[in-house]
């Protein structure tokens, strides 16, 4: 598999983002530990949804080789982090997908994965819940809505159906209710807005679900849309990008700096590259500032407490309680 070349960086470069954290704390951006590695194991999926910040979809291939997820594996080893986080795409459609989940059991890394919860209704993927129950992962899964117009419009057409089975299932063998199987659910808007208050959205859902479907669930958690990816094309073919990205900016919380997740994590994608999280591996931008940029290369040390890259999509973690893969901030 041929290696991306990661994306300089001119760091000398000052965007309003970084103004706005050295005013709220006095510095740059800094990570201050690596808990957690983030995987992209793969873009493809199943689904191509219209607030995809990867764009993954049935017809993109790229695919982490195992030889990559042994990498992974040893640098979360050395940096002492206790959790793996396997995201794509669909993770589940990597090949080698069942290997690296028990991998990383076995030397005892709490495993967390992200999906998309539709993978499981497809052929080859009827027995996830029970390899995922028997693993004791912790899932993440995307429902950004209870109700089925909202979920139609952003993922397709029988995805909320889809989406409401696969829960249940994993409600029947113990997701969602047995304190070592979390099964955490995560809303995102519908348009160019930001998340209401997740405590008072859970309520909703808890009700809603419940009622309809007798769901259970642990926690739910907002996102809010990035700027970038499909979502972006959509906005600005709308004419309304510069004003979600002031939105954005206007709605800068300080109080969210300090839990922003790239200070605690480090992304890797699928042909290994490193960056501070997700979205700046959806914008090619690698980790800089004279930190390791592969993989193969990987420091604890330099990498630990590496100044962070940013750019002014970064306003979209830091407005109003604050986004990141765990939800609300503040």
């Amino acid at each position: 598999m041929s290696i991306a070349t990661p994306v300089s960086l001119t760091i000398n470069r000052h965007h309003a983002f970084d103004e706005k954290v050295e005013r709220a704390t006095g510095g740059p951006l800094r990570a201050v530990s690596i808990d957690t590695i983030q995987v992209n194991i793969g873009l493809t999926c199943d689904l191509a949804c219209k607030h995809c910040h990867v764009e993954s979809s049935p017809a993109r291939t790229e695919q982490m080789s195992w030889e990559t997820m042994e990498l992974v594996l040893d640098a979360a080893q050395r940096s002492y982090a206790g959790t793996i986080d396997v995201t794509g795409g669909a993770p589940e459609m990597n090949p080698h997908f069942r290997q690296f989940v028990g991998a990383a059991r076995r030397r005892g890394f709490a495993v967390i994965v992200r999906t998309n919860l539709t993978i499981l209704t497809h052929e080859g993927y009827e027995d996830m819940p029970a390899f995922y129950r028997d693993h004791r992962v912790h899932l993440i899964a995307s429902l950004p809505c209870y109700l089925p117009e909202n979920v139609k419009k952003q993922r397709g057409l029988h995805v909320y159906d889809e989406s409401i089975e696969i829960i249940q299932k994993l409600n029947a063998v113990g997701y969602g209710i047995d304190d070592d199987l979390p099964l955490d659910l995560v809303y995102n808007p519908g348009g160019p807005s930001l998340p209401p208050p997740q405590e008072q959205l859970e309520a909703e859902y808890r009700r809603e679900l419940d009622t309809r479907f007798g769901i259970r669930f642990t926690r739910l958690l907002t996102i809010t849309n990035m700027p970038i990816g499909r979502f972006l094309h959509d906005l600005d073919r709308s004419g309304r990008g510069d004003v979600y990205r002031t939105l954005l900016e206007d709605a800068f919380n300080a109080k969210t700096v300090d839990e922003l997740m790239c200070r605690r994590q480090v992304h890797v994608s699928y042909d290994g590259t490193l960056h501070d999280c997700d979205f700046n591996y959806a914008l090619k931008m690698s980790t800089g500032f004279n930190a390791p940029t592969h993989i193969r290369d990987f420091d604890p040390k330099k990498l630990a407490h590496r100044r962070i890259a940013t750019g002014e999509h970064c306003f979209g973690c830091t407005a109003g309680d604050g986004s990141s893969c765990q939800g609300a901030l503040a």
